[in-house]
């Protein structure tokens, strides 16, 4: 009786460790240049699962959606939302869209009409990113949260 007694603690942190992680926050690492200027390959991040998804966000998309890993991507259209590129400028509704992350040229694309459980993500370096303009919107259910806090590298802590 009395070893559980002094097991019993070390057993709740770890549920209680184990639901965090689950269903709250944890750690996520990001893998290759589409992110590039603002998130480097390597980089450790907090994925947070809760709350809403909003224009500019960077997400992490579930690897059902583009093949054999997660995703990171930035959240540009928005659902119900229309969006199309035309000579290298993004229009959402028929209204230029301030790109302030994306660089190298984008893609002209066709315009995409977002249904009410979809959104259009794409990479931040346009150049070598597989996103919205090729794999077409993502649906929420592939969304696992939104990550905007760097842990690794030290020199980099914060708001992404």
């Amino acid at each position: 009786m009395k070893f559980i007694k002094e097991l019993l603690p070390y057993v709740i942190i770890v549920v209680v460790v184990v639901l965090i992680r689950s269903f709250i926050i944890t750690p996520v690492r990001v893998s290759g240049d589409s992110m590039e200027k603002t998130l480097s390959d390597g980089y450790i991040m907090l994925l947070y699962k809760l709350g809403s998804i909003e224009r500019g966000d960077i997400v992490v998309i579930d690897k059902r959606y583009a093949g054999d890993d997660d995703i990171i991507k930035r959240i540009v259209g928005l659902p119900g939302e229309k969006v199309k590129c035309e000579d290298s400028v993004i229009y959402i509704n028929d209204k230029v869209y301030k790109d302030t992350y994306g660089y190298g040229l984008t893609n002209d694309f066709a315009e995409t009409t977002l249904k009410d459980n979809e959104y259009f993500v794409l990479g931040d370096n346009r150049i070598v990113s597989n996103d919205s303009r090729y794999l077409g919107p993502v649906k929420k259910e592939y969304i696992k949260g939104t990550s905007n806090i760097i842990l690794f590298p030290f020199n980099k802590i914060g708001k992404a």
